[in-house]
């Protein structure tokens, strides 16, 4: 049985830590009859001198610099100007929709701008607490 959507994080030290927990995870999945989508299932290395493949089920798992976990981008220079970037996106589009409120006579500067707070700053600081913050992520503050 597959599950789509579920998502899960292991994190290891070194490459025979990672290749170890892949190893033991697919087999206690297994043995409640669940299975990894080795298609769905990457690798994403920091600082790992071995450049061995990660495999699982003798499939070798595909290794990528970046990918999204829990709606935050994660890369493997440990950086977030990409998930900066992708907030400010989801925040301006977020407030794009949000058109007809801001044109709106009917509706006062403070129902607006509550509506502006949980509707588009929210979606712009959803994991601002895991961002790793430099002076050019500072810059577009």
């Amino acid at each position: 049985m597959e599950r789509p959507g579920n998502v899960g994080a292991l994190i290891p030290h070194t490459h025979d830590q990672m290749q170890m927990k892949t190893t033991n995870v697919t087999a206690a999945s297994a043995s409640v009859g669940l299975n990894i989508h080795k298609g769905k299932t990457k690798v994403l290395k920091y600082n790992i001198e071995n450049t061995n493949a990660i495999t699982c089920d003798d499939e070798t798992l595909e290794d990528v610099e970046s990918f999204t976990y829990l709606g935050s981008i994660i890369d493997e220079q440990k950086e977030s100007a990409a998930d900066v970037n992708a907030r400010i996106g989801k925040a301006s589009a977020a407030f794009l929709q949000l058109k007809n409120i801001w044109d709106s006579k009917q509706l006062s500067i403070n129902i607006k701008y509550t509506i502006f707070n949980t509707n588009v700053k929210a979606v712009l600081l959803y994991g601002t607490e895991t961002w790793r913050i430099n002076t050019t992520i500072t810059k577009k503050a």
